[in-house]
């Protein structure tokens, strides 16, 4: 699969998992399996997981496949998972705990 931009894998996200830009706010999107963060480069990777973290309920972060061993280590410990723009789970979400 290329490569695609920030717009390509909204536009996946959104296709895939009937996703919809998050009211809030607090995500980019968000979809009944929960909240997306969208990182179409390595760069974006760890901000993207940085604003889901505090966020209740399952969270995402959709990114290239090519990126998975950029993303996967900056997941440790967060609970937030690895989808990739068709929505295939690459690594698993888990409920935060609760405080």
């Amino acid at each position: 699969m290329a490569r695609l931009d920030r717009d390509g894998i909204l536009t996946g996200i959104t296709t895939s998992l009937k996703a919809a830009p998050d009211p809030e706010g607090l995500a980019d999107l968000v979809a009944s399996q929960g909240r997306i963060n969208v990182a179409a480069t390595g760069a974006e990777i760890g901000p993207a997981i940085k604003r889901l973290t505090s966020l209740p309920g399952y969270r995402w972060v959709a990114i290239n496949g090519g990126d998975l061993f950029v993303a996967s280590p900056l997941t440790i410990g967060t609970k937030v998972g690895i989808i990739d723009p068709t929505g295939k789970v690459l690594k698993a979400a888990d409920l935060p705990r609760p405080k």
